[in-house]
């Protein structure tokens, strides 16, 4: 089993992974944290393995949105991931391991997610199950590498694989820096959890507005949070401070020199 978790590690980076974890289904019961029909096994029973790749986002484009700059790297980000899990799952059907992929989003328009906010599969958890990170306050799957920053795939196996260890040291810091950054209030904190308490619906209503000025997703919580190696890579690690005052300082003057750069990016590609 060792030997096909380094061979697929390999193939999966060479393919273009970042990161990528190995998940027993049987972890979703053992922490009975979602509900049985979104669990890997109530979606295809022959299921042994769960393979979750990571392609984290950067950083400095993160930082501009809403952007077009982030728009197309979250396009690209977002096909890149299917075309691997694809790929990945084609690859262990040729070696007669039956194996199928959940594509990245997987719920068509941002509208639907008004209506219905749910995806039929949770790539957070199952990122969580693979030991790849812990669940923030913002509801993400912070990672040691990108923090936030970075977007999942998963691809179901009838191989069985050994399971990466779940981990158990929180990355969230509580910093609220999510909490004060929304730009519609919707996430919250809570005394007796770190996950904070999301409203779902005000994040969608926003990502849709967004979407028609052709500058979704907004992205602001995974922009502010400060855990990531990748904040070290981008000497980006004292941002904090300028992600909250950003809102109030562009509203006093629209031509701030301290977001000079960003209100560039802002002003082309999308509608104002």
């Amino acid at each position: 089993m060792h030997d096909d978790r380094d061979n697929l590690t390999e193939l999966a980076k060479d393919m273009g992974a970042d990161i990528i974890g190995f998940a027993d289904p049987e972890m979703w019961n053992v922490y009975d944290e979602v509900p049985h029909e979104f669990r890997p096994s109530s979606i295809w029973p022959e299921v042994n393995t769960v393979i979750v790749l990571g392609i984290g986002m950067l950083l400095p484009i993160v930082e501009m949105t809403p952007s077009i700059l982030h728009t197309e790297m979250y396009r690209t980000c977002n096909g890149e991931l299917d075309s691997l899990a694809f790929n990945l799952a084609r690859y262990l059907n040729r070696q007669q391991h039956a194996s199928i992929f959940f594509p990245r989003d997987a719920y068509g328009d941002i509208n639907i997610l008004i209506q219905n906010p749910y995806a039929a599969f949770s790539h957070v958890m199952a990122a969580k199950y693979a030991g790849l990170g812990t669940i923030g306050l913002s509801h993400n799957l912070l990672t040691p590498s990108f923090g936030p920053r970075v977007r999942f795939v998963s691809v179901f196996t009838s191989l069985k694989l050994a399971p990466d260890s779940v981990l158990n040291k929180e990355l969230c810091t509580r910093c609220l820096a999510c909490v004060k950054c929304c730009p519609v209030k919707a996430i919250s904190s809570q005394e007796d959890t770190i996950i904070g308490k999301l409203d779902s619906i005000a994040c969608a209503k926003y990502h849709s507005e967004l979407n028609k000025k052709r500058s979704y997703p907004c992205g602001i919580c995974t922009k502010v949070c400060p855990i990531g190696a990748d904040r070290k890579l981008y000497n980006s690690k004292h941002s904090l401070q300028k992600y909250q005052n950003e809102a109030e300082a562009l509203a006093a003057d629209p031509e701030h020199p301290d977001y000079k750069s960003w209100i560039h990016v802002r002003r082309y590609g999308r509608w104002p």
